[in-house]
C-alpha cells in the first residue's frame, strides 16, 4: 500500500525550477529531482500559486489512485506522500508532496506515446488501434476503465510513455503514472466538493479515445480486465491515513465516486 509520511520532512534543498503546465488543463505544477545513494528520485507538488502557495491537492489523488491500483492488479508507478517543508522563491511552505523513484531500468530511455505514434504509426490508423498493433491492448484498456473511475482530465499523449533500450533491442510501456488531475482536484472546499456531479461526464484531455471517458468504454472488449476486483471494505484500506489529511467530506465523495463509477463499469 503507498506510504504516507506524516512525520516534516526538511526537502527545502530541492530545487523547483521545473515547471510542467499540463496541456489544456489550468494549473502550475511543479517538480524536482534528487539523488541520494545512487538512488534518484522524483518530486511533484500539487497545484501551486505564487500569491497563495501550494492549493491544490493533487498529491493526494495520486495516493488514492495508487490504492485503487493496487487494489484491482494493475502495473502502475508507486508514490509516497510526504508532509514537507520545502522552499520555493525563498519562501517556506509546509505541504504534502508526491515522491517515486524511476521507472526506467538501467539502459532504458522514454519517448511520450503521442511522438513514438507519430514515428510509426500506419497512415489513417487510430491512437488505439496502433496500440493494439502494438500489443499494448490490456494496458490500454485497463487505463481507459480507470480513467473513467477517476475521471481523469488530462491522459495527454506525454502521460503515457514508452521505454526502449536500442542495445538490448528492448520495448515496453512504462507503468501507468500521472493521475493528479483526477477526482474532485477542481473542488477548494467542502461545499464544492458536496455539489461536484460525481457521475458527470466531462470532457477530458485523452489522447487515446475520444475526449469522454464515458464515451471511451466502448472501444472495449467484454472480457475481464483486472485480477482484483473492488469492494464496498476496501474503502477503509484507499483512505488508511488520510483522515487527517483530507476532510472527511472529500473522503466520502471521492469514495462515491470511485465506487459508483465502478458499479456502472461492472454493470455494461
Amino acid at each position: 500500500m503507498a506510504t504516507i509520511i506524516k512525520e516534516k520532512q526538511d526537502l527545502t534543498y530541492l530545487n523547483w525550477s521545473h515547471i510542467r503546465s499540463s496541456s489544456g488543463t489550468a494549473g502550475t505544477f511543479l517538480k524536482s529531482t534528487s539523488t541520494l545513494g545512487g538512488v534518484k528520485k522524483y518530486y511533484k507538488l500539487s497545484n501551486y500559486d505564487p500569491a497563495r502557495g501550494i492549493i491544490g491537492h493533487e498529491c493526494i489523488n495520486e495516493i488514492i489512485v495508487d490504492r485503487l491500483l493496487t487494489i484491482l492488479g494493475v502495473d502502475h508507478l508507486r508514490y509516497e506522500l510526504i508532509n514537507a517543508e520545502i522552499e520555493i522563491e525563498n519562501r517556506k511552505y509546509t505541504t504534502y508532496l508526491c515522491a517515486s523513484q524511476d521507472f526506467k531500468k538501467r539502459g532504458e530511455s522514454k519517448i511520450a506515446l503521442d511522438d513514438y505514434y507519430r514515428e510509426n504509426c500506419i497512415p489513417l490508423e487510430s491512437h488505439y488501434d496502433f496500440c493494439k498493433r502494438m500489443g499494448w491492448q490490456t494496458y490500454i484498456d485497463q487505463m481507459i476503465v480507470i480513467d473513467y473511475l477517476i475521471l481523469n482530465r488530462d491522459r495527454h499523449g506525454a502521460n503515457i510513455e514508452i521505454l526502449r533500450n536500442s542495445r538490448a533491442h528492448t520495448l515496453r510501456i512504462a507503468p501507468l503514472f500521472d493521475h493528479g488531475i483526477s477526482l474532485l482536484y477542481s473542488c477548494d472546499s467542502d461545499d464544492s466538493a458536496t455539489s461536484f456531479d460525481i457521475l458527470a461526464d466531462k470532457k477530458c484531455n485523452n489522447f487515446i479515445g475520444s475526449f469522454s471517458c464515458m464515451d471511451n468504454l466502448a472501444l472495449l472488449p467484454k472480457n475481464k480486465l483486472f485480477a482484483g476486483k473492488l469492494k464496498a471494505q476496501h474503502k477503509e484500506e484507499i483512505f488508511d491515513g488520510l483522515e487527517t489529511i483530507l476532510s472527511q467530506v472529500f473522503i466520502d465523495r471521492i469514495w462515491e465516486m470511485i465506487y459508483e463509477r465502478y458499479m456502472i463499469y461492472e454493470n455494461l
